[in-house]
């Protein structure tokens, strides 16, 4: 028997009670992903995923998500999705009730939804909304730049003549990742976003893109990643991050090789980029490009996660 483990990307660790919960139970790996990814995406001081995230430029907040089974390697994702607050169940049911094919995105994924019985339900909150508008102002770039650096604040500005472009419409980023091992030793990965604020509608970052932000396979590990999606999918970021653990490297080093691969790719708006891995004996890691990151990590024998550093590189 696996002693059960869990990890998880910054603001994650507020679904591990709840993904440990199934593994200590007997319950897989993707149940317990999936019940973690919920929990972060119903929690509203969270303006990155799910319920609260922050809007496109026309101020709708489209969700992106995928859940990856690491012992048959199939895999379900959506993307551009409105008006459902857990697009990782969505993702789940393409994976289980959908196996022909993988990613569905925009009206198709709702109809979906809707055919499979996931409930629709409001995801703009007025918090969010707030954070929206006030992000593009003078005071919103500068801090853009202070913590994210440059490339962040070239984002913004690129994105707020979109904006004027468009018209102002009435009305940090991130994502967050789930790892878990269950007793039988199967590995599953989750992922769910609402992407970069003020994206061109219709924008899919890594997230729901399987090799690039999530990928999940029993012989070698599991990965996925958060931030700059554009450099995870130019890179094929979260496949690489496991070619370099079949290659040897523990999970952290394996984590950096990947996004130092990734960084070298020319990019004006380069903003930091994470990745996270678990191996299926329990090993795991994280790296970034950003100094004092972290992430969470409980096995079905501790009373609560604790937070790792990640390597910096």
């Amino acid at each position: 028997m696996t002693t059960p483990v869990i990890i998880a990307s910054e603001r994650g660790e507020v679904g591990l009670s709840a993904g440990i919960a199934v593994l200590r139970a007997g319950g897989s790996a993707l149940d317990a992903v999936e019940a973690a990814v919920r929990a972060a995406e119903a929690n509203e001081a969270d303006h990155y995923v799910g319920v609260g995230g922050l809007p496109n430029l026309l101020g709708e907040v489209e969700l992106d998500a995928s859940i990856m089974d690491g012992a048959t390697r199939r895999a379900g994702a959506v993307a551009a999705v409105t008006g459902f607050p857990h697009p990782i169940s969505i993702a789940r049911a393409v994976c289980d009730r959908l196996p022909q094919h993988v990613l569905l995105v925009g009206a198709g994924a709702e109809r979906f939804a809707d055919e499979v019985g996931i409930p629709r339900g409001p995801v703009l909150t007025e918090e969010a909304r707030r954070l929206w508008r006030e992000g593009l102002t003078a005071e919103g770039l500068a801090l853009a730049r202070e913590i994210q650096g440059e490339g962040e604040a070239a984002y913004r500005r690129a994105m707020s003549g979109l904006l004027a472009a468009m018209g102002t419409p009435d009305g940090p980023w991130g994502t967050v990742n789930v790892i878990a091992l269950d007793a039988a030793g199967n590995l599953a990965a989750g992922v769910s976003t609402s992407g970069y604020p003020w994206k061109y509608p219709g924008r899919v970052g890594d997230s729901a893109v399987i090799g690039a932000g999530n990928y999940c396979d029993n012989r070698v590990g599991a990965a996925a990643c958060t931030g700059r999606g554009e450099l995870a999918i130019r890179a094929g970021t979260a496949r690489s991050v496991l070619l370099g653990l079949a290659g040897g490297l523990d999970p952290a080093r394996a984590c950096a090789a990947a996004l130092r691969d990734a960084a070298e790719l020319p990019d004006e708006y380069r903003a930091p980029l994470q990745a996270l891995c678990l191996a299926p004996d329990g090993r795991h890691g994280g790296a970034s490009t950003r100094a004092g990151s972290t992430y969470s990590v409980q096995t079905a024998d501790d009373d609560t996660y604790r937070i790792e550093e990640r390597l910096r590189i």
